[in-house]
């Protein structure tokens, strides 16, 4: 909820511009001059995606940080939400790793779901505040592995930020920012609508052979990906853990697909390959389709895929 009212998740759309109701007072987004990160940039395509406002890279004036129609990104000294100034350089040296970013996913109430999601989104929290050294420690790599994953995307994208002193509606860097703030909270929002639909819809199968799978029956309308999501539930929901395995509907046809949770070697999927109701395994082993329909039938190929111990190198 913003400081004049109101709610972040009541949208219209003006002239292509998501504007949310409640926050048509803002104003300008403004962030600091100089180099650019990916926290201030993600922070700022998030508050454009929301607010339809340009930016300014300079330094706030205290009537910027004063004023809460302005919104002040990694800069200004201060965390307050109601005044909408996301700057985390105050707090102190030891602080849990939160970067203007995490500031604003929380104003925007999108940050639990951005650290189930988002794998990438800590690693960025330890980089701004942390620095490459203690990051590349924190992950257990050396220090060169970081800028071995650098992107010329990245570079160019930050570069060309940093360069202008205002980006503004229908320029390509703010329009690029626009869809990279709303392409983030549409994932976001259509990931935990799909772990909510999965929660309703999915059950655990305990096979007698001594593990665990994830079933998800066929529903109308089929989504467009059956699959999509099963394997972030299984990691995120306390009953699910210690899946090894998932089924799901075919969307190529009225069967199922039956396939490994994080490659776990002790299904293999080629002891079936020929079985009449499986018209496809792949030669890895990861993955079959059957025309089977039947929970019976389903639970027995699984059973005759478990290698359990044995599992093949």
């Amino acid at each position: 909820m913003g400081s004049n009212g109101g709610s972040l998740h009541e949208a219209v759309d003006l002239a292509g511009y998501v504007v949310f109701l409640g926050c048509m007072s803002i104003e300008r987004i403004v962030t600091h001059p100089g180099g650019a990160h990916k926290d201030d940039f993600l922070a700022c395509s998030l508050l454009v995606h929301h607010f339809g406002v340009g930016i300014d890279r300079r330094e706030p004036s205290e009537e910027d940080v004063a004023n809460p129609n302005v919104c002040v990104v990694d800069v200004g000294e201060e965390h307050d939400d109601e005044k909408r100034n996301f700057d985390h350089h105050q707090f102190p040296r030891d602080y849990e790793p939160t970067c203007a970013l995490s500031l604003v996913l929380r104003y925007l109430g999108l940050y639990e779901d951005a650290r189930l999601y988002c794998d990438w989104l800590e690693t960025a929290e330890w980089m701004d505040t942390r620095g490459p050294v203690k990051t590349a420690k924190w992950l257990g790599v050396e220090r060169d592995a970081m800028a071995k994953l650098n992107s010329p995307i990245d570079v160019t994208m930050l570069r060309r930020f940093a360069k202008q002193e205002k980006h503004e509606p229908g320029e390509p860097i703010w329009e690029l920012m626009r869809m990279i703030g709303s392409d983030l909270v549409e994932y976001l929002e259509g990931m935990r609508a799909r772990m909510n639909y999965i929660s309703e819809h999915a059950q655990v199968w305990e096979i007698e052979e001594g593990f665990k799978v994830l079933f998800m029956p066929r529903t109308e309308p089929l989504p467009t990906e059956p699959s999509a999501g099963l394997g972030r539930y299984i990691e995120s929901v306390e009953e699910a853990q210690g899946c090894v395995g998932m089924v799901y509907p075919d969307r190529r046809g009225e069967g199922y697909g039956l396939t490994r949770f994080n490659d776990d070697l002790r299904l293999e999927f080629t002891r079936v390959e020929g079985e009449d109701d499986v018209h496809f395994a792949h030669v890895a082993g990861f993955v079959a389709k059957t025309s089977a329909t039947e929970e019976s039938r389903l639970r027995e190929l699984l059973a005759m895929s478990w290698l359990g111990g044995a599992a093949k190198e």
